[in-house]
């Protein structure tokens, strides 16, 4: 039991350690969506089609898939603190040789680079929460975690569309790249991987379980899990096509289907995001209260799914109804957040960063192939159009895509429907099955 002063440091303590991998994993936003508001710039400078931008932006969520289970077997064996670390020297490299990049196969690597780096912080993140903040809390820190978060993203999108007008874009990726690497220190000497690493008693007694297994078998007991596999197919659905359309083909279809310039449609992304992160803390919260997992996650990718229709087949244009339809897509992704505490919960506490990474791989998964398919499928509608060297697709070729992102919605509301409801509380423990 702590008196009252040792839990004013402790509280100081765990809140550092989180604020010092929220703001890393606000870098990880940032890279995430950058790309949509400087695609017309990516296209003209590498003479690209919407495939190879495609390709180019899924760069990122490529080697961020493969390497969601290796992040989860890092921050469960090593901890965040080492995980989270090496991850943003990686991706502090990455960006600075995406910004130099003289041709598309230099700016691909550090594009592969990036997302290599950044693929272990958010999964160290949500780790260290497991550790420093209680099980009937977690829902409603995941929902604060991203909130925070995707003030990265929203940085990356009218934010970087006024910065842009004073700088390149390859300057802003250098001086991101700088960033990330002095966030890098930053963790090496604030960061704790457990509350017994700066002298404090744990604070989830689960935790301190049996002795483990060689991580190859932990691992696979996750894989084999059936009730841990629902949340991946959520995320690969809803999140994965918020991600491909916001981090890439949403400023584009304000531009080239509505008039707008870069900087006015890139607050449209804007909204979505936003949108994402308010969901996110909300149902985040809402899931802690009701004391339910599966409602909210069921619920959101039902209305996800509508969400993507209502762009499709609603009038809508610039303004109030363009900004509304983009929130609201992000509004309905963020029950997203549930997937995580709802993963941790069908297996032992050990083992939550590798159910987490499981969860998380579907997501990005989703996105590596959203994001390149909604280019091949605007490419086939295009009529030959440039302008500064940029391809400009007509409706016919977003709706398409639109259709497909529905699609991905869809699957995911199949995959909510399977979730097991844990009533937040962990169900691998015995006498909790």
């Amino acid at each position: 039991m702590l008196t009252p002063a040792e839990y004013r440091r402790f509280n100081r303590v765990r809140w550092t350690i989180f604020a010092v991998l929220v703001v890393s994993y606000m870098m990880v936003y940032f890279h995430r969506m950058a790309p949509g508001v400087v695609a017309a710039d990516l296209m003209r400078d590498f003479a690209i089609s919407g495939a190879a931008l495609g390709s180019l932006a899924a760069m990122y969520y490529y080697v961020y898939t493969a390497m969601q289970i290796p992040a989860g077997v890092l921050a469960d064996t090593f901890g965040p603190r080492i995980s989270a670390g090496i991850g943003s020297l990686v991706a502090g490299a990455g960006s600075i040789l995406f910004g130099l990049a003289p041709d598309f196969a230099t700016a691909s690597a550090g594009r592969l680079l990036v997302g290599l780096g950044v693929s272990v912080v958010f999964v160290g993140l949500m780790r260290s929460n497991t550790v420093w903040f209680s099980e009937r809390r977690y829902g409603m820190v995941s929902g604060l975690t991203l909130l925070l978060g995707n003030l990265g993203s929203i940085l990356a999108a009218g934010p970087l569309a006024a910065a842009l007008g004073f700088f390149s874009w390859r300057s802003v990726f250098v001086g991101a790249g700088v960033a990330s690497l002095g966030l890098a220190g930053l963790t090496f000497w604030r960061v704790r991987s457990r509350p017994e690493d700066a002298g404090f008693p744990p604070v989830n007694t689960t935790d301190q379980g049996p002795a483990r297994r060689h991580w190859w078998q932990e691992m696979k007991s996750v894989l084999a899990n059936r009730a841990a596999w629902p949340g991946f197919w959520v995320n690969f659905g809803v999140t994965g096509s918020l991600f491909a359309f916001a981090g890439l083909w949403g400023v584009p279809l304000m531009r080239d289907v509505h008039g707008l310039d870069r900087g006015t449609a890139s607050l449209y992304t804007t909204a979505a995001l936003a949108g994402f992160a308010l969901g996110s803390f909300l149902m985040g919260s809402l899931s802690d209260r009701i004391g339910r997992r599966k409602p909210v996650i069921l619920g959101a990718g039902v209305l996800s799914c509508a969400s993507w229709l209502a762009l499709m087949f609603l009038p809508w244009g610039p303004g109030l109804s363009g900004y509304a339809l983009y929130a609201l897509l992000g509004l309905t992704a963020g029950g997203f957040v549930v997937t995580y505490a709802a993963a941790k919960e069908v297996v032992p506490p050990a083992n939550a960063g590798m159910a987490i990474a499981l969860v998380n791989t579907g997501l990005f998964l989703g996105a590596a192939i959203m994001q390149p398919l909604f280019g091949w499928v605007a490419d086939l509608s295009w009529d030959g159009t440039l302008v500064d060297g940029a391809r400009v697709y007509p409706w016919t070729g977003y709706r398409n895509g639109l259709a497909v992102s529905a699609g991905f919605a869809a699957l995911a509301v199949i995959g909510a429907l399977f979730l097991r409801e844990t009533h937040c509380r962990n169900r691998s423990l015995p006498g909790d099955g």
